[in-house]
């Protein structure tokens, strides 16, 4: 499973520069994917956001050699806090003491130990996929800019696909559907440029979100244009209440299908596939584009 090995890469990588500042692209490169879809990746399969993980790791460091005798202050600069201030909120926030109590012979510290990437088969939940292998096809939606904080990203769609609804954009979308794939889709794009250099994965500019249907008619000045590139794509279907069910076929795909699988996440757009309109009992597709496996 060469992925998850050069996962735990990236996770040496943090381990070996937590007194540092840690680029994301960096991460992503030694992952061979994009920051996107690196942050993606290790949100699922830890299950709190990477910046989360490196504060919390800075932290049980920092408690650790303020039991052992350091001052505040030179632990505070090492750890990349522009105060003392700022890392005692930090610190307090994470261990419920403040750093001089942690110097304090007896006091309690909250430890997160390294991670590590590992895979278990439970085959607890039945997944139904399908992989193809599909042409290039345009689409015609409406387009917000992603931010390179994933997390900012969550937050955001929702609330874009509220505007999209309430201003009548979506109703404007469903007569344009002529081509397949039939259903108005969730994309996000900007990851599946080809690298100058092989080794170079990590840019996400111009990275933007579309909601946008398949389509051969003329995009009204409203809205954007965009070609999804051809692919091998690993279909995965499902249903429920909108958005936990498919936040958790997501989350099932990634830790669950993809490491067993003999396929590789793609530098490509991620589609999700809304086949109906119902929020409270939703039918819709996930499709992760995929590379078989070195």
């Amino acid at each position: 499973m060469e992925w998850v090995t050069r996962l735990e890469n990236s996770l040496d990588y943090i381990e070996k520069h937590l007194t540092e500042e840690i680029d994301f692209a960096h991460l992503a490169t030694l992952a061979c994917c994009s920051t996107y879809h690196y942050q993606r990746i290790f949100s699922y399969m830890v299950g709190v956001p990477l910046a989360v993980y490196i504060r919390r790791r800075k932290l049980s460091l920092a408690g650790v050699e303020l039991q052992q005798g350091a001052k505040v202050i030179d632990v505070a600069i090492k750890y990349g806090y522009e105060s003392p201030n700022s890392f005692a909120r930090a610190f307090k926030n994470q261990h419920g003491i403040t750093p001089s109590q942690a110097q304090q012979e007896g006091s309690l510290l909250t430890s997160y130990p390294r991670i590590k990437f590992h895979i278990t088969i439970k085959g607890d939940v039945e997944m139904e996929y399908r992989i193809e292998t599909k042409e290039a096809f345009r689409i015609i939606g409406a387009k917000k800019a992603l931010s390179a904080d994933i997390e900012e990203n969550f937050k955001e769609t929702p609330l874009f696909w509220q505007q999209v609804g309430m201003d009548g954009t979506l109703n404007n979308l469903i007569p344009l559907m002529t081509q397949e794939p039939r259903g108005v889709m969730g994309i996000s794009v900007g990851f599946e440029a080809a690298p100058t250099d092989k080794n170079d994965f990590s840019s996400s500019e111009g990275t933007s979100y579309y909601i946008a249907v398949a389509s051969d008619q003329p995009a009204p000045d409203t809205l954007e244009e965009y070609t999804i590139p051809a692919f091998t794509w690993a279909i995965f279907s499902g249903h429920g209440a909108m958005p936990h069910a498919i936040q958790e076929l997501e989350k099932q795909i990634v830790t669950d299908w993809l490491p067993s699988s003999g396929y590789e996440y793609a530098n490509g757009p991620d589609i999700e596939l809304y086949l109906d309109a119902n929020p409270s009992n939703a039918s819709f597709e996930v499709w992760l584009p995929v590379i078989k496996s070195q």
